[in-house]
C-alpha cells in the first residue's frame, strides 16, 4: 500500500513545504500555510501531475530561429467583446479560466458561447455545480440552440478523464474547478491541494489533445480568484467577469493573456435573454444629464486596445467630523490623497478641511494615471459649486511637482472624444494632434497651475 505523505502548502503561491512554518520562504506572507495529504507512491496522480508537469509532453531541442512563427488558428465565440478580451478567439489547447462573483453569469455567458460553438465543433459542457436539468432550464430560457451540445454531470477527475478520451471533444467547459476532486487526493474538493491537482490533470489533458479548456472558478471576498496562485501560471488566459448586482452591466477584463493583450474589456448587457454585448461602451457610460451639474467631467482611459469614454464625478462638503474623509469609487483610494496634496500645494487650492468623494460612473474601475487631471477637474469643479461645459473632455497624468505628462496613444483618445460630438479637449501639451481636427478645440497645459486657469476661462 502507497505510503501517505503530509505536507503543508501555502494558500497565496502555491509552494509546499515538510513541515509547518510561520511565513513563507517564496511569497513571505505570514500564516499561509495548510495541512495537505497526498499519495507518495509511483505512478499516483498526485505525485505524477506533480512531477510531469503541465505543459504537455516534452519536444525536441531547437534554435529560436528554428522554431516556426506561423500564427495560431483561432475559433471565434461568436460574440466580439469575448473575442477581443481572449486576444481574437479561442486557440486550440489552451486553458482559459473565467472568475466571477455570484450571480455575475459566468455560467450564462460560457453557455451562450458553447451551445453557439457546438454547432460547428464538438463540445463537453461538465457541470458539478448545478444539475443537467438546472442547465437545460436556463439554456431553454435563453433560447439557444441545444441540439449538439453535449452534457455531463460529474466532479471526478479520473471518470471525467475517461468520458473526454471516449468522446474526444474539441471544447471542453469544466463548472466549476472548485468542485472537481482527485482520488489520490484525500483532502476535500476546493482546498489547495485539490484544486492545484485537478487543474494540472485538465491542463495536461488539454496541452496533449489540442482541446480548447474553459474552466470557471470563484473569487474571494477582495475579488481575486480563489485557490493557490499556481493557478493562475498554469492556464495561459485568465479572464475576470465583474459587476454588481444592482447594475444591468457586466464587464469581462483580461488579467492574464499569452496569445493576447491584457487588461482588455469587453461589456455585456444582463437581459432577459442572457449576456448580450456592448459594442459601443461610451454610449452608456456617457448617460449624462441634460443639465450641466458641477464636480462631473468626462475623461478617455484607454482599455487594452481601444479609447473609451467615461464619466468621473466628483463631491467636496464641509468635513462632518474632526477628520475629513477620502472616499474613491471605482479609482486608488492613494492616489486621490496624493492628487489632493499636488492641488493643494501647486494648485493653491485648500481642501483639507473638506470631505472628498470621487466616483467612476457605471461601475467602471479606472486603473491608469490618465485620469488624474479629470479627477483634479472634477474636484475643483465641485469645490467651486461651477459646472464644466458638457462638450469638454479632459486626460492627463499628474506629476508631484504639478506638470501635466503625456500619456499614451493620446492622439487616438482625442479623436474617438471627437466621434461622440466633444468638441473641446483639455489634454497635455505632448498629446495635441499635428493635424488641427476640424470641430475640437484643443487646449494643451503643461502645469497644474495652467489647467485651472484654463478651466476659469471655460
Amino acid at each position: 500500500m502507497a505510503k501517505a505523505k503530509t505536507a503543508f502548502v501555502c494558500t497565496e503561491c502555491g509552494a509546499d513545504y515538510s513541515k509547518w512554518q510561520g511565513q513563507c520562504n517564496a511569497c513571505h506572507e505570514w500564516n499561509t500555510f495548510s495541512e495537505v495529504r497526498g499519495v507518495a507512491g509511483p505512478g499516483k496522480g498526485a505525485r505524477s501531475a506533480r512531477f510531469e508537469g503541465y505543459a504537455g509532453s516534452l519536444s525536441e531541442v531547437k534554435s529560436l530561429d528554428q522554431v516556426s512563427l506561423a500564427e495560431q488558428a483561432r475559433i471565434s465565440t461568436g460574440m466580439q467583446e469575448f473575442d477581443r478580451v481572449l486576444g481574437g478567439g479561442l486557440v486550440e489547447g489552451s486553458a482559459v479560466l473565467m472568475g466571477g462573483h455570484p450571480g455575475a453569469g459566468k455560467s450564462t455567458l460560457l453557455l451562450q458561447a458553447v451551445c453557439q460553438l457546438a454547432e460547428q465543433h464538438s463540445a463537453l459542457y461538465v457541470t458539478g455545480e448545478e444539475s443537467l436539468q438546472q442547465v437545460a432550464m436556463r439554456a431553454k430560457r435563453l433560447g439557444l440552440p441545444t441540439k449538439d451540445l453535449k452534457m455531463l454531470s460529474e466532479t471526478s477527475v479520473e471518470r471525467l478523464m475517461q468520458v473526454a478520451e471516449a468522446e474526444k471533444p474539441r471544447i471542453l467547459v469544466i463548472d466549476s474547478i472548485q468542485v472537481m476532486h482527485v482520488a489520490d487526493i484525500e483532502s476535500a474538493p476546493g482546498s489547495v491541494s485539490q484544486v492545484r491537482e485537478s487543474a494540472a490533470f485538465l491542463t495536461r489533458f488539454a496541452k496533449q489533445t489540442g482541446t480548447i479548456l474553459l474552466l470557471v472558478g470563484h473569487v474571494t471576498k477582495d475579488g481575486s480568484l480563489a485557490g493557490p496562485k499556481v493557478l493562475e501560471h498554469m492556464i495561459d488566459c485568465s479572464i475576470l467577469l465583474e459587476g454588481s448586482s444592482d447594475s444591468r452591466y457586466r464587464t469581462l477584463r483580461g488579467i492574464k493573456n499569452r496569445f493576447g493583450a491584457v487588461n482588455e474589456l469587453g461589456v455585456f448587457a444582463m437581459l432577459e435573454q442572457g449576456l448580450k454585448e456592448v459594442k459601443n461602451p461610451s454610449a452608456i457610460f456617457l448617460n449624462r444629464g441634460e443639465d450641466a451639474a458641477p464636480g462631473s467631467v468626462v475623461m478617455v482611459v484607454w482599455e487594452g486596445t481601444r479609447p473609451m469614454l467615461v464619466e468621473i464625478q466628483a463631491l467636496v462638503d464641509m468635513a462632518q467630523g474632526s477628520y475629513p474623509r477620502r472616499v474613491a469609487v471605482g479609482t486608488d483610494q492613494n492616489r486621490l490623497a496624493m492628487l489632493l496634496a499636488v492641488l493643494h500645494r501647486h494648485g493653491g487650492m485648500h481642501v483639507a478641511d473638506q470631505d472628498v468623494f470621487v466616483n467612476v460612473v457605471a461601475g467602471v474601475k479606472v486603473n491608469e494615471t490618465s485620469a488624474d487631471l479629470a479627477l483634479l477637474a472634477a474636484v475643483v469643479s465641485s469645490f467651486r459649486n461651477r459646472a464644466l461645459p458638457q462638450d469638454l473632455v479632459i486626460f492627463g497624468e499628474v506629476g508631484l511637482s504639478g506638470e501635466i505628462r503625456p500619456v499614451p496613444n493620446g492622439q487616438e483618445r482625442i479623436y474617438e472624444a471627437a466621434k461622440h460630438g466633444f468638441t473641446r479637449a483639455l489634454v497635455p501639451k505632448a498629446n495635441v494632434p499635428r493635424k488641427p481636427l476640424e470641430g475640437m478645440k484643443v487646449i494643451p497645459v503643461t502645469k497644474l497651475s495652467d489647467a485651472l486657469t484654463a478651466l476659469e476661462e471655460l
